[in-house]
């Protein structure tokens, strides 16, 4: 399925992989038409191809197998099974299960149905020395499946993030505060997931090398999956793709733009604020309101507000949309009749006189313009959501606006809130930009997550130059704090939301937000270039090595004698070092006012 961080992981990872690998780098998956026949180039392997050989013993039994190349960065080998075609053998194999593992596995849970056939056995006389990678507990049945016949490879799992950890965080508990209170067992069952808590805990333990993705989701399966991580694997991204070196400030120009016409639009009659001196904060993610820290965003948004003063979705708000139709038409109005000014002062001049600036705007030219002025008045206020919301009586961000009652897009409000419910792309008529040239435009990303076991949205920030907020129980901002001296210096504001109390984490996050609201732009930029400096630490060619070292791990174990293997020692510890110049530190401000949401931007 192409959504989501794993997905992500590995499809950024596939340069870096074939790179080092080659044509000995394989990836295994379910086939999904619709997507398979945009992003893999379908072909058989040569006849010599030990996978020729083995794809077709596997069709021999009945399995449809498709293979090519994945056309993403690399083109590495991919072998993708249609997983009904082998649906007879359902029962037979998880009866095999269950006599190897005591797993058993409900007839109702589609999701571990699939995966069980997805399962594939290699056998071989000589087998060469293979590593086999399985990413969460839905590909961990091949693992397991492994073990149990006793099959001559070595196994690596990685989880990013445990099954049980999203159910509880999901639930509103004190996640973190109390992990080793919980009583596993029974908190799976209720949650009607116990078996497939049994497969992700078998797989773990059954694997050579257990990996996550981050320190703070190592404790996390330390506890609930019982088992301490042999190797962090943190996730990178393909920097290549995203490179704009000597283009960073003029790309955040030419975006910047762009918001600021839909912003033009949505505030059409209120537009009482300077766009020049107007900041974007913005917040994006799944739709999880608690693990996402969205409650948090909006608290600190509403105290950036009185810091700052004086003393599911069916259609477009008919606002949003008429905002945009209205600044279109003054827009396009003015443009005619510059021009027609222009072909006047160009008839006039050619008769050799200058030009009356009274007879260069015509009676009706005024009139137009009155027209479209009064147009684009309006006496009720900017709406805070783009769309029209399905039971938004019920929709956690609006409550939670409403709640707070202090964000409504009042004159009198310096903070303005914008809800847009829905991915961006370029077909959307009210924004027309891709989620990555928004980012570009905007000033700072906001993600007070709670659960977030790595974070890719402001890893994502990272390699565009947009300073980014994230906290200490996300995998980035851990992994940024461990590596950086001073992570605030490069735009890496990090809030801790896990030695301290949730009002104090309001005021941390809403005194980061205030602080870099008094920035000025040369420091803004300054900022940006030192930020888009970190690439490097997040790009593949660097992290690939510590999927290299679990493979390592997993061939020591496997083949502990086996002295051709790489010393398996991890890279050495790094920290990028405190800038020589940095910009001056804000004031603080303390305040109990509480705030408001998703989406951006604030009046200089």
């Amino acid at each position: 399925i192409s959504v989501g961080g794993i997905y992500q992981v590995i499809r950024s990872k596939c340069g870096a992989s074939v790179e080092e690998l080659g044509d000995r780098y394989v990836l295994f998956g379910p086939y999904k038409e619709a997507t398979a026949r945009m992003e893999v180039e379908f072909f058989e392997f040569p006849d010599d191809s030990p996978l020729f050989t083995v794809t077709n013993i596997v069709r021999s039994f009945g399995w449809k197998v498709h293979t090519g190349r994945w056309l993403v960065d690399g083109n590495p080998q991919i072998i993708l099974f249609e997983i009904g075609s082998a649906a007879h053998n359902l029962d037979r194999w998880k009866q095999e299960l269950f006599d190897g593992s005591r797993i058993g596995i409900p007839s109702s849970d589609v999701e571990c149905n699939d995966s069980f056939r997805e399962h594939l056995e290699q056998e071989a006389d000589t087998p060469p020395r293979i590593v086999s990678h399985f990413h969460e507990w839905l590909a961990g049945i091949g693992l397991i499946m492994l073990r149990v016949h006793k099959i001559d490879v070595a196994t690596v799992f990685t989880t990013h993030a445990t099954l049980l950890g999203r159910f509880l965080c999901a639930g509103a508990v004190d996640f973190y505060n109390n992990l080793d209170k919980f009583n596993i067992d029974e908190e799976a069952g209720q949650r009607g997931i116990y078996h497939r808590y049994c497969m992700e805990r078998a797989a773990a333990h059954l694997s050579h090398t257990f990996t996550t993705v981050s320190e703070i989701t190592g404790i996390e399966a330390e506890h609930l999956l019982h088992r301490k991580p042999d190797v962090i694997t943190p996730n990178g991204l393909n920097v290549k793709k995203f490179a704009a070196v000597h283009e960073l400030q003029n790309l955040h120009a030419i975006d910047k733009e762009k918001i600021n016409n839909f912003v033009r639009g949505h505030f059409y009659g209120h537009m009482d604020f300077n766009l020049d001196k107007t900041l974007y904060f913005f917040i994006a993610g799944r739709y999880e309101f608690g693990n996402k820290g969205a409650d948090l965003y909006i608290e600190a948004l509403a105290r950036l507000n009185h810091y700052m003063k004086v003393t599911k979705t069916n259609n477009y708000n008919v606002e949003s949309l008429k905002g945009q139709a209205v600044t279109k038409s003054l827009r396009d109005t003015i443009h005619d009749i510059q021009d027609k000014v222009g072909k006047r002062m160009y008839e006039i001049c050619l008769s050799g006189t200058l030009p009356d600036p009274n007879n260069l705007l015509l009676k009706e030219d005024i009139v137009r313009l009155k027209r479209c002025i009064y147009a684009a008045q309006r006496q009720s206020l900017p709406p805070i959501t783009t769309h029209n919301v399905i039971d938004d009586e019920r929709d956690p961000v609006l409550n939670c606006l409403t709640t707070v009652s202090i964000l409504f897009n009042e004159r009198s409000d310096r903070v303005k809130v914008i809800f847009h419910p829905e991915f961006l792309s370029a077909t959307n008529p009210l924004f027309g930009m891709d989620y990555e040239e928004f980012v570009r435009g905007c000033h700072l990303g906001v993600f007070p997550s709670y659960y977030e076991p790595w974070g890719y949205t402001p890893a994502e920030c990272t390699v565009m130059g947009i300073p980014s907020i994230t906290t200490n129980l996300s995998g980035f901002g851990c992994f940024m704090a461990e590596h950086i001296a001073d992570p605030m210096s490069y735009g890496i504001y990090i809030v801790d939301r896990r030695t301290i109390s949730l009002e104090e984490s309001v005021r941390q996050l809403a005194q980061y937000l205030f602080d870099f609201s008094t920035l000025t732009r040369r420091q803004r930029i300054i900022q940006r270039n030192r930020t888009e400096r970190l690439s490097d630490l997040l790009d593949w060619r660097m992290l690939a090595v510590y999927y290299r070292q679990a493979r390592q791990h997993a061939l020591h174990v496997v083949y502990p004698d086996d002295e051709e293997e790489e010393s398996m020692r991890g890279p050495g510890r790094f920290k990028y070092p405190r800038p020589i110049s940095e910009p001056p530190v804000s004031f603080v401000i303390e305040s109990n006012n509480t705030g408001s949401l998703r989406a951006w931007f604030r009046r200089g």
